[in-house]
Order: C-alpha cells, then sequence, then structure tokens
C-alpha cells in the first residue's frame, strides 16, 4: 500500500491541467488483457465534459495526449502472445547490439547446448515437387519469362561479345574434347566408383567448368580489371541457417500442448522452425565488390508477384531433423577483404537419380538454384551485420551457372529479405528475386575428335556474367549494425579474442560432444515413468527434476577448471577460467520493460513529466 500511495503522490504531478478523481477503478472494468497492477485512477481535464480515460499508475511507456485532450498512459499487454513477442523481439535486439560477425552467428546457438533440432536442406537434395516449397521458404519470385533480367542485353554490344567468342572458343573445344576423349579415370578410383554415374558426371563437370573459368579470366582479364582482383574458391563449405515461421506446427508439440489444461487454447499458435543448408559449388569467384542491384529493395515490394504458400512439415516432402548447431559459412572466414558473390557453378549429376517418368528436371533445377543462391547471399549478408531477424538494407546479387558439361543453366539472384521467422512472415512484403533461363546445349556431341553442334549461346552468357563489373554503393553503409571492432580479429583483449576464435569456429565445426546426450532409458520408462515401482530410489537424472535437456543453454555449464600452479597470485583465488559467449550491457539494449524517454513538449501543451522511477 505504500508504494501505491508513493506512486498516487508522484502522478499529481503529471501536469496542473489535469485532476484525478479519487475513485478505483474495479478490476472487471479494465481489459482482461492487460495485468493489474494494483492502483488505477481516473484522470480528465478540467473540462467537465471530457470522459475519463484509465491510466494504469504502473506502465513502461510514455504517456501521451490523445486527439480530444484526454491524457492516456498505454498499458503494457499481458497475454502470453505479447510476453513471448516481447521476449523474442529482445533477443532480436541482442543480435543486433552485438559487435562482430562471430558474436552474431554465435549467438544464434546460445538458447540450445545440443543445437536446434533444423530441417537440413542441400545442394543436390532436392525433393520431387519440392519448388513451391523452396520458394516459400526463401520468400523467392521466380520470374514468369524465362531469361536472364534486361540489365544484361546493355553489359556488352553484339560486336565486342561475338569477337571475344571467336577468341576462346577454339580454346573451349579442346578442354571439351580432352575430358570427354582423354581424361582417364582408372587408376583414381575403384570399378565401383567407374560404374557411378553420377559421381563420373560430377567429376567431369568440375574439370570442364575449372577449365571454362580458367579460359575466361585469362582471356577477359585485360580488358575487365576486376576479373584480375577476384578470388576463386575451389569447393567452398557454403551452409546458412534461418528461422522460418510460416510452416504449422509440428504434431508432436501440438499433442504436448493439448495434453496440459493451461496450454489447450495456444495448441495452434505457430512456432519458428529451423532451417539449415549445406552446399558444396564446383568453384565460386569473390570480389571485395557487390554486383548492382538489378531493381530496387521498393519495387521487390509488389504483392503482385504471389509466391506459394506450403505451410505442411516440410518433412511430409521428405527433408529429416538433425540436432545440428546454427552454422553460416559463406565458403570463408569473416574478414576476407574479398567478400561478395561474382558467380558461382554448380553440378547436377543428382539428376540421374531422379525418375524420368515424373519429369520435373526443371523444377529440380529451378529449386536448386534458388538455394543455392540464396544460402551464399545470405552469407555475404551475415557477414555484413544483417541476420535472420535483421533485414539488409540493400540488396546483393549473385549469378549461378548449373551444369553437367553438356547442359548449361544461368541464374541470377537478388536478396532483399532475410526476415522470415513467426512475426515477419505474414508482414514482410519484401520478395526475393530469381531469374532463371531455360536448359541451353553447349554442342551435340564429340565424334572423331571434334565438337558438333557447338551453342555460342552459352559462352556469351557466360562473358556478360564475368563482364558484368561490381561496383561502389554510392552513399549506403554497408554495415549499419557493426559499429566497434566488427571482427573477432580487432578485439583489443588478447585472451577474449583467442577464446571467441577457438570456440566460434569449433561451434560452427558440429563435431559431437564428448558426452551423450542424455535420455530415458527403456526400463525408466518402465519401471519408474509408466508404472510407479521404485518409489525409494533416488532421484539423479535430469528428468526427475523436470528439466528439459533439450532446452539447456549453450552456456549452461561450468567453466574450465584452473589447476593452482597455473593460477596467478593469490593461489586460492580464480580457480575457474573466464569465458566471454556474446554479451550485451543491459544499458545498451533497446528493453520493451524500460521506461521511453519522453521528449520535452512544445510551449503551449500540456507539461508531461517522465513515468516515475522504479521503487524498490
Amino acid at each position: 500500500m505504500q508504494c501505491c500511495k508513493a506512486k498516487a503522490r508522484l502522478a499529481i504531478r503529471l501536469t496542473p491541467s489535469v485532476r484525478f478523481v479519487g475513485v478505483d477503478v474495479q478490476f472487471k472494468n479494465v481489459p482482461s488483457s492487460y495485468k493489474y497492477t494494483g492502483y488505477y485512477k481516473k484522470a480528465r481535464l478540467i473540462d467537465p465534459e471530457s470522459e475519463p480515460s484509465f491510466i494504469p499508475l504502473k506502465c513502461y511507456n510514455p504517456p501521451q495526449i490523445d486527439e480530444n485532450g484526454c491524457l492516456t498512459l498505454p498499458v503494457m499487454e499481458y497475454t502470453r502472445e505479447a510476453r513471448k513477442r516481447r521476449a523474442r523481439e529482445l533477443w532480436h535486439e541482442k543480435v543486433r547490439k552485438l559487435d562482430t560477425v562471430e558474436e552474431k552467428i554465435f549467438e544464434l546457438s546460445m538458447p540450445r547446448y545440443y543445437g536446434w533440432k533444423t530441417y537440413q536442406l542441400g545442394e543436390e537434395l532436392v525433393m520431387y515437387d519440392a519448388l513451391p516449397k523452396t520458394q516459400y521458404m526463401t520468400q523467392t519470385h521466380i520470374a514468369s519469362e524465362p531469361g536472364l533480367p534486361s540489365h544484361y542485353d546493355q553489359i556488352l554490344d553484339a560486336e565486342t561479345i561475338d569477337a571475344t567468342v571467336r577468341d576462346i572458343k577454339d580454346q573451349v573445344e579442346e578442354s571439351l574434347v580432352f575430358e570427354y576423349n582423354y581424361r582417364k579415370q582408372d587408376y583414381q578410383f575403384s570399378l565401383k566408383e567407374l560404374e557411378d554415374k553420377t559421381l563420373q558426371e560430377n567429376i567431369r563437370t568440375k574439370a570442364i567448368s575449372e577449365q571454362i573459368n580458367r579460359i575466361l579470366m585469362s582471356s577477359l582479364s585485360m580488358k575487365y580489371p576486376h576479373l584480375m582482383e577476384s578470388q576463386i574458391d575451389i569447393d567452398p563449405r557454403i551452409e546458412a541457417f534461418w528461422f522460418f515461421g510460416g510452416f504449422e506446427v509440428p504434431p508432436l508439440i501440438k499433442k504436448a500442448r493439448k495434453s496440459k489444461e493451461n496450454s489447450k487454447e495456444w495448441a495452434d499458435e505457430p512456432v519458428n522452425q529451423q532451417l539449415q543448408y549445406k552446399g558444396k559449388p564446383i568453384l565460386q569467384v569473390r570480389h571485395q565488390l557487390p554486383l548492382r542491384e538489378i531493381m530496387s529493395m521498393e519495387a521487390t515490394k509488389d504483392t503482385s508477384w504471389e509466391i506459394p504458400v506450403e505451410d505442411l512439415d516440410p518433412r511430409t516432402v521428405g527433408y529429416k531433423k538433425l540436432y545440428e548447431h546454427a552454422s553460416i559459412i559463406p565458403g570463408f572466414w569473416p574478414g576476407d577483404p574479398n567478400e561478395f558473390g561474382l558467380v558461382s557453378y554448380h553440378n547436377m549429376g543428382y539428376l540421374h537419380k531422379r525418375h524420368e517418368t515424373y519429369e520435373d528436371r526443371e523444377d529440380a533445377i529451378k529449386s536448386q538454384a534458388i538455394l543455392a543462391n540464396f544460402a551464399w547471399l545470405y552469407g555475404q549478408a551475415c557477414y555484413q551485420g544483417f541476420s535472420t531477424f535483421h533485414n539488409p538494407t540493400y540488396p546483393l546479387v549473385n549469378q549461378a551457372v548449373i551444369t553437367n558439361g553438356q547442359e548449361w543453366n544461368f541464374s541470377v539472384y537478388q536478396l532483399n529479405t532475410t526476415t522470415m521467422h513467426i512475426d515477419a512472415i505474414n508482414e514482410n512484403e519484401t520478395r526475393n528475386m530469381c531469374w532463371v533461363t531455360e536448359p541451353i546445349k553447349l554442342f551435340e556431341c564429340i565424334e572423331d575428335d571434334k565438337v558438333k553442334g557447338f551453342n555460342d549461346e552459352v559462352l556469351k552468357n557466360l562473358i556478360k556474367f564475368y563482364a558484368n563489373v561490381p561496383q561502389v554503393r554510392e552513399g549506403v553503409d554497408m554495415k549499419p549494425h557493426l559499429v566497434k571492432e566488427k571482427l573477432v580479429a580487432n578485439i583489443e583483449d588478447p585472451e577474449r579474442r583467442k577464446w571467441l576464435d577457438e570456440r566460434y569456429k569449433h561451434l560452427l565445426s558440429n563435431r559431437p560432444r564428448h558426452r551423450l546426450v542424455p535420455e530415458i532409458y527403456d526400463w525408466q520408462r518402465i519401471y519408474m515413468i509408466d508404472n510407479k515401482t521404485r518409489p525409494l530410489d533416488k532421484r539423479r537424472d535430469w528428468w526427475q527434476f523436470k528439466k528439459h535437456v533439450f532446452r539447456r543453454r549453450l552456456d549452461d555449464h561450468t567453466p574450465p577448471y584452473i589447476p593452482k600452479k597455473q593460477r596467478e597470485d593469490p593461489k586460492s583465488r580464480k580457480k575457474w577460467a573466464k569465458m566471454y559467449y556474446p554479451y550485451v550491457h543491459p544499458k545498451e539494449m533497446v528493453d520493451p520493460h524500460n521506461i521511453k524517454e519522453i521528449e520535452r513538449p512544445v510551449q503551449g501543451e500540456p507539461e508531461i513529466v517522465p513515468p516515475w522511477p522504479k521503487h524498490n
């Protein structure tokens, strides 16, 4: 009561033009979705005709004056949905406030000690009828007409392209003849591997792609200096992790909610689910500057660009779930100066394992193009300080080639959005864009060491890809969420720098833990859970203390022990080593629970003092 009275006295200081009527508002008059915090009063202006409004004396939002001149203090909503949303927003804000790229990615794994239960997506793991779901999982719209964007018609004129094709055509034909007729594989592989069509096609495709990339780089680098500055990665490791909130609630979660009285009404409440992509392109070319955008981000908010809604569980299509930590790697570690993609090459040998009767070859290639482009650009965006909770402030573009040596598919992808969690999936109108060409044959066949039916169109598209010059984004802050160190390598404290670097790389390796994941054995479920036959046994296991083993946080463990001979004086102190998990000081956080600052009103308006401080 003393606290409530003190708040009432403080409330009188709000403004001289507002007076409080000493009538307590009963709890039933307060909206049911608001938490009753103790002392509600009615307030109104001196004008008796003004209608009173409820004022909770304990609130976290600044008071406001509505159109009628009534003073209103908004109440924090305390429904389960609102509380959970504020908790998520607080975590999103923490990720944004972290200083380095590594810590932002590290923080995504912090809520789960044994990793997230993620849907496993792969470059060559394309399920049947997966194109609509792939578009939905990446929020990608495919251009209605096949072909490259019109922007590529302006990169080079026809005469320059034809002259370049004549210069490199003979070299490409020689490479094709050598790889198809003279490359011997007997000494490298076993008989079983030689009979594997998928493996042999991937090996041949890799060799052809590397040769064509070498020819184009050496022939065009004199005219286009940006190719001399680029970096080439062979067999890079591409991984991407993001939250997606557009799927239906998993059956096990729905069943668990319905089994409890206090959670039945939330059985269908959406949940965030985790997607993990793993790919391995043939090669990729990177540059210090990004490619020019195809269209502005405002233009990609066109709601007429429909995206199929496939909200069924991905396991219905064939994808599986595994416990893994969040790993985001675009083929290189943070700090590499060449951090933007130029072009990437991908295999398509997995199509040999698909039944031809389904006639979904083109859809499978489109699905592969979407996932491969999205994952690589998403990793690049994360290295710029963005994340699955924060959209990039500028678009990123990539050019991809999917081939088997004879058939070539070209695609261009523009990444505009990365936020697809449950709070943004229905509100975010931005679309990612993808342009895909029809399959083009490079040649018809090879006979008598000669290439028959050579198609110049493939080389023309490749030349356009390599001649597309990256540009500086004028007036754009490339890393708006990275302010201080930006990278772990820039941290001044050597102990913290070493700890974060080692833990970050170990976490992304996803090696299994030394100790196995705790489990409930069959005899325990039979004799101790289903049938209470051992009441005198001492409680020792985690499930007996009602702990959820998979909700354990990553930092929920004992720090490393420091032997006495390695401790600083006095020896009796500091027996535990320091740990440097991602941390943001509370003063730097924009906590929805904290009181917001209020600007002083202009002269002539009623003066409103900030809300009262918290009392101990």
